[in-house]
């Protein structure tokens, strides 16, 4: 782990936060984590020194010096995901966490544990995931599918809501799989939270720029009936999504954009009903943003021109309100004289097709 998330991990979990500490079980009704195992051969020369770093790590713990970090196998029925994570649980599926229980497997268990709070006054449940929904949702996955026996690897920490924000943010600022929308709208529901509306405060203490936090939650804002034009979520990106977010703000654009959303959102349906691609999350903002006439995609069939040889010399790449692209073929074997004529053939074509460029 770099120093400087280490750091950064260090100061959100206090004291708790100490590599290579004991792992010590709190709980009688969850399993401690397995020690690692002792190389027979060796073991008689290294027990003399084995007892004296045990004493001296003890006496380090009882003076203060060392905090110990509980570390506990649990059963993941019993631990539910914090309601305060940026990662939505119900899209977290076999596929898209294949990765995950294969290296789980391969290394005969969980090595890199979740963390996890304890929870009162539930009777359903003893723990929540701060940090580790991926690990939750594959050992949940392996115990109903063959392997009863696994268990979430936890490490327990004593932490409030903020600090536990910070630490689910650090982790899924990481993962591909947690969508800008989301993590938007999870800073949007944090600065109400914990931040008293806050922009600068929440900024220092997630160490982010301002500037940057500001077009976060101007995504957040983005109404649902606007995301659900788009494939998915997960395609929504701060960068584009931003101009966009800042569109449906302006007066009178709120109304236009949720009516274009609506009938994109219907061909949306339509597409995956027939097992066709849907349309890209940059031509749904285009269209919101421009009117559902304008180019999402270029036409299926561009003018192309080809040699006498029989191989093409020159085709329209694309073309929408910004101009026409035009690509010239390598290895056509034309000449300048029949280039100029196809040149002139392929604006003739998009002349009639009204598509020519004004000049």
């Amino acid at each position: 782990m770099a120093r400087k998330q280490s750091d950064y991990l260090a100061d959100i979990l206090g004291d708790e936060y100490i590599s290579g500490s004991e792992q010590v079980p709190e709980r009688p009704d969850a399993s401690p984590a397995p020690s690692p195992p002792v190389n027979a051969s060796t073991g008689s020369q290294r027990a003399g020194m084995s007892l004296l770093g045990r004493e001296s790590a003890l006496t380090r713990v009882a003076s203060g010096e060392v905090k110990q970090v509980t570390q506990l196998l649990l059963d993941p029925a019993r631990v539910r995901i914090w309601s305060g994570n940026a990662r939505v649980q119900n899209r977290l599926t076999e596929d898209n966490c294949q990765d995950l229980i294969d290296s789980i497997l391969s290394e005969g268990g969980q090595k890199v544990p979740a963390v996890v709070r304890r929870v009162l006054a539930d009777q359903n449940f003893d723990y929540e995931v701060i940090a580790g929904t991926r690990r939750h949702f594959a050992i949940s996955w392996l115990r109903s599918h063959s392997y009863p026996d696994m268990k979430l690897l936890a490490h327990v920490a004593d932490i409030d809501d903020e600090a536990a924000f910070r630490l689910a943010d650090i982790e899924n600022r990481a993962r591909k799989d947690v969508s800008d929308i989301e993590r938007a709208r999870n800073y949007a529901q944090a600065i109400a939270d914990h931040y008293g509306g806050k922009q600068r405060r929440m900024a220092e203490r997630l160490h982010l720029t301002e500037s940057w936090l500001s077009k976060m939650l101007a995504v957040a804002r983005i109404p649902d009936a606007i995301i659900d034009a788009f494939a998915s979520p997960a395609d929504i990106q701060l960068k584009p999504a931003y101009p966009l977010a800042k569109w449906i703000a302006e007066d009178g654009h709120a109304t236009v954009a949720a009516e274009r959303a609506k009938m994109l959102a219907a061909e949306q349906d339509k597409r995956r009903t027939h097992g066709n691609p849907s349309l890209r999350a940059p031509d749904v903002i285009r269209q919101i943003m421009y009117g559902l006439d304008s180019e999402a995609t270029p036409p299926p069939a561009l003018p192309s021109i080809q040699a006498a040889n029989g191989r093409p010399m020159l085709s329209v790449a694309s073309r929408n309100r910004q101009g026409i692209t035009l690509r010239l073929h390598a290895g056509s074997g034309a000449n300048h004289n029949e280039l100029a004529a196809a040149l002139k053939t392929i604006l003739n074509a998009l002349e009639q097709d009204g598509k020519a460029l004004p000049l």
